[in-house]
């Protein structure tokens, strides 16, 4: 009998899996107030989460107070945020997992409430995305015309990241994700439909990739290439985004990520919707892994509604090295386990994914009925 395409070992760089089941970043608004800091509750859920050789990429992380664009969610600036997420880690590490720390910046999907002394949220151009979203209070509001970068606070942005990633090794973790996707700061850069700037940051594609090049590069020096990962979501149209010519685009960006030997690359597929429950059987969209995985050259992570036998399917054949599962993840802390043994899984409640405290969080049970906290 061959071997399970999800269970055989692989390098992501430093970072040595003994499985291909990966734990995808998950927003779920549950950071200590005030401060944003994780707490014990959080390293409960993630070393549930957690499994021998098993790779886990934290929620998006805040890397200053700026880069907030959500309540609830753990940054990665301050001291007590850094020894808060030393529990989660600790958590991790004591079943033999890895975990890495996905740093971000929200850029224009934010609100002034929410941003440090009132200020407008930035983005590369002064241009508001469609759409509403929530203030500091959690009511619904429109999105605010942004403030434009000027050039001289990019290269502050890009220490910023330095520094989040420095606090991340500081904290236990494994390494970094750059989070370069969904619409966030770096992937408004990348796309004209948020970026029209006529500077060095702006007009052709090699000047928009600048910014998370840049960022990258800044990244992999202070922890290592080996221990950094990107995220990227090719086509994707959250948070309005969208490119005049997007397969150049990411052809481009792809192909300059995979001269830097990074640990490896995180694509979500183009399929998925981020509001409905579709599996890749439902949607007909390109392969954004099986595109760009010779252009890359490297470890490939693919993330998109993956069912256990598209992922076997997906790794089988080639166009991904790992497959990241989300809300699979969330309703099945022993997923892995559930996966190699072919047993039915738990379903997730979609109602709890964001705040809260415990439900939907960390009582979802093991296989045998224990409740979650047990194991």
């Amino acid at each position: 009998m061959s071997p399970d395409p999800l269970f055989t070992a692989t390098n992501f760089g430093a970072l040595a899996l003994k499985h291909r089941v990966v734990m995808a970043p998950l927003t779920r608004m549950r950071a200590q107030q005030p401060g944003d800091v994780p707490h014990a509750l959080n390293a409960e859920y993630y070393g549930q989460r957690a499994s021998d050789g098993g790779l886990q990429i934290t929620e998006a992380t805040d890397i200053t107070p700026q880069a907030r664009g959500y309540r609830w969610v753990p940054g990665i600036y301050s001291p007590e945020q850094i020894a808060g997420w030393r529990l989660v880690t600790d958590a991790v590490h004591a079943k033999g997992g890895l975990i890495v720390s996905q740093i971000w910046h929200v850029g224009r999907i934010s609100h002034s409430s929410i941003q440090p002394g009132g200020a407008l949220p930035v983005a590369p151009s002064a241009i508001a995305p469609s759409g509403s979203h929530t203030d500091a209070d959690g009511t619904p509001v429109p999105f605010e015309t942004p403030r434009a970068l000027e050039i001289a606070e990019i290269a502050g942005i890009t220490q910023d990241f330095v520094q989040a990633a420095r606090n991340a090794r500081e904290a236990g973790f494994d390494g970094v994700e750059v989070h370069g996707a969904n619409g966030y700061l770096l992937d408004q850069f990348l796309q004209t439909a948020a970026n029209k700037r006529s500077d060095i940051y702006g007009g052709s594609i090699e000047n928009r990739a600048r910014f998370l090049l840049e960022v990258v590069d800044a990244v992999a020096d202070a922890i290592g290439a080996d221990r950094t990962g990107v995220r990227l979501s090719p086509w994707s149209t959250v948070g309005d985004m969208g490119d005049e010519d997007g397969r150049v685009l990411w052809d481009y960006v792809v192909g300059e990520l995979g001269k830097r030997g990074l640990a490896y690359l995180h694509l979500i597929e183009p399929r998925v919707t981020w509001t409905s429950d579709d599996t890749p059987n439902d949607i007909n969209a390109p392969n954004a892994a099986g595109l760009f995985k010779a252009r890359f050259g490297g470890p490939i992570l693919s993330a998109g509604g993956y069912t256990a036998d598209t992922a076997r399917g997906t790794i089988a054949a080639g166009q991904a090295d790992g497959v990241a599962f989300g809300r699979l993840f969330i309703g099945n802390p022993d997923l892995p386990q559930r996966l190699r043994q072919g047993v039915p899984l738990n379903p997730y409640n979609r109602a709890t994914f964001y705040g809260g405290g415990r439900e939907g969080y960390t009582d979802y049970p093991f296989l045998g009925g224990t409740s979650g906290g047990v194991r």
